[in-house]
This record gives structure tokens, C-alpha cells and sequence, in this order.
């Protein structure tokens, strides 16, 4: 999955989610409807959001440094994490902030009274189409593997982020349907903020999954499994190279792996023939996963167990 896929997709949610955003303002403007404010919250929250995608994307490309000698390319990671706590804070706390108001003093809506639910279909529409770009950007990427396990093992934030948020906001919005509808059909406003408190709950999930998911990437993550064996294979194809002692992976970022191996040898080879089988395998590594752009490989000897 190129970057550019990933920026693409962010592009086209924060268009959606900005005019979205305009729509659900003016509607809880002329109606005062609590769940039609807590979604144009969550839209500003998406927007906000994208903007964080866009600019740790940028700044991940920034020259590798001495103080940061393995480039920036977690400043992606950084920057969803970023995402999830908007998510949680700004949409699903205000959201059930506002649902725990409108119970407590409910009102019908007496003015403008069809207009969200004309601003919500809009939305539906408009999000649904973000959502599709989102989908069909991760297609190559996903393989044979299923959404959820996509999200969960992706390296790349971008994606999963907007594949969540774009979910979330379908979700969001039949809820913001349904309460509105409900109020204008009954005149009682405690189903207003029964939907603004549904979408409150839902935001407050999906932020919790995502700050987990980005946590773990933080951290570091290894490669993949299908990388780890085209790695193996790459090493063990070299001649001069007896067996793998151990390797470590990890993502320094979406497009770039760290390896770190120790490799056996043959006792009776020289320093030249030991350098030229660790260059051969440097070589056949980059050519099975280009993504692997900072390798260290060290010989060693093949040592029995000790008895035990």
C-alpha cells in the first residue's frame, strides 16, 4: 500500500467531513436538536483528525537526523494516537455530555423540524462515498485477509484510522436518524439525546480500539509474518551462511523495517568470505522486502546446546 493511497483516502474524508460538518451546524442552528449537535462535534472532531493524518505524514518524511539517527517515520503512529484521544475526548465525551443535558431537560424540535433528517440523508451519502475511497484504496493491501484483521495488522495508520472513523460515522449517523426521526414522530426530546448518547458510546469504542491498535505500533511491531519468511529464505539462500542464530524485526515506520540477525558460519572461513556472504545476504534481503532499509547482520559460530 503506497503512501499516496493512504493520502488519497485522508484527502477524501476531511472534504466529506468539512462539508458535512457546515450542513450539521446550520441544522442544529434552526433546530437546536442534540443529537444533530453532537454529530456536527463529531464531524469537526473527524476533520481535526485527518489533519493530524496529513501533517505526521509529512513530518514523517523529514531527513534522518544524529539525535533521531533512524529517521522520523513513527511521527505516523504518533500522530494517529493523536487521532484516538480527539476521537475519545472531543466526540465521544461531548457527545455524551450533550445526550446526558438533553435528558435531563428535554425539548421536542417545533422549528425547521424535517431539516436534519434531510442534512443527515446528506451526510449518509457524503460519508458513504469517503468511506468507499477508503475501501477501495486498502484493497490491495487487505489481500485475502478481513477487515478487522486488517485494521489490526496494518502498519500503516492511515487507513485503518479512516476505515474506522468513516464506519463510525455511518453508525453515528443512523443513530442521529433514528432519534431525531423518534422525536418528531413522538414530540418527546429524550430520544434526541438517546441518539446523541448512542453516538457519544460508539465514538468512545472505536477510540479506545484505535489508541490501542496505535499503542502497539508505537511501541514497535515486528514484520510480518510473510516478511519474516521472505527474510529467512533470503539468508538461508546464501551459500557461506550456515544457519539464523536469531533475528529481530521491526517497523521504524509503514515503509521501513530495522532487521537485526546473527548469522552462523563456518570456523574456517576468512574475514573476506564472511564479508561477502554477509553483503550477499544484505543484498537478497532488500531485493525480497524492499522495506527492509536498516540491516545489521553478525557472524557467529554455531554452538551445541549445553546438555541438560
Amino acid at each position: 500500500m503506497s503512501s499516496e493511497d493512504s493520502t488519497k483516502a485522508v484527502v477524501m474524508a476531511l472534504a466529506a467531513n468539512l462539508g458535512i460538518a457546515v450542513t450539521k451546524f446550520v441544522a442544529y442552528l434552526l433546530t437546536a436538536s442534540s443529537a444533530m449537535l453532537a454529530e456536527a462535534v463529531h464531524s469537526v472532531a473527524d476533520s481535526g483528525n485527518q489533519l493530524l493524518l496529513l501533517f505526521g505524514g509529512r513530518r514523517s518524511r523529514r531527513t534522518a537526523t544524529p539525535e533521531h539517527p533512524f529517521g522520523y517515520g513513527h511521527e505516523r503512529y504518533f500522530y494517529a494516537f493523536l487521532v484516538a484521544i480527539v476521537l475519545f475526548t472531543l466526540g465521544g465525551l461531548f457527545a455524551l455530555y450533550e445526550a446526558w443535558e438533553k435528558i435531563r431537560d428535554p425539548h421536542p424540535i417545533t422549528s425547521w423540524q424535517w431539516v436534519p433528517v434531510a442534512v443527515l440523508l446528506v451526510a449518509v451519502v457524503m460519508e458513504a462515498t469517503a468511506l468507499r475511497t477508503a475501501l477501495r484504496q486498502s484493497r490491495t493491501a487487505r489481500s485475502r485477509v478481513g477487515w478487522f484483521g486488517f485494521i489490526r495488522r496494518s502498519k500503516a495508520p492511515e487507513l485503518p484510522v479512516i476505515l474506522l472513523e468513516d464506519t463510525g460515522a455511518l453508525i453515528g449517523l443512523a443513530f442521529a436518524l433514528i432519534g431525531v426521526s423518534m422525536t418528531l414522530i413522538t414530540g418527546n426530546g429524550v430520544w434526541d439525546g438517546l441518539g446523541s448518547g448512542a453516538i457519544g458510546l460508539l465514538l468512545v469504542v472505536f477510540a479506545v480500539v484505535l489508541a490501542v491498535e496505535m499503542k502497539s505500533l508505537l511501541i514497535g511491531e515486528s514484520a510480518t509474518e510473510e516478511n519474516i519468511r521472505l527474510i529467512r529464505a533470503a539468508i538461508l539462500d546464501c551459500a557461506d551462511i550456515d544457519a539464523i542464530i536469531h533475528m529481530r524485526t521491526m517497523h521504524l515506520g509503514p515503509d521501513e523495517l530495522l532487521v537485526a540477525v546473527k548469522v552462523a558460519v563456518d570456523a574456517e572461513d576468512d574475514a573476506r568470505r564472511v564479508t561477502a556472504a554477509i553483503d550477499e545476504a544484505e543484498r537478497r534481503i532488500r531485493a525480497a522486502v524492499p522495506i527492509a532499509e536498516v540491516i545489521y547482520i553478525e557472524p557467529d559460530l554455531l554452538r551445541p546446546r549445553p546438555a541438560n
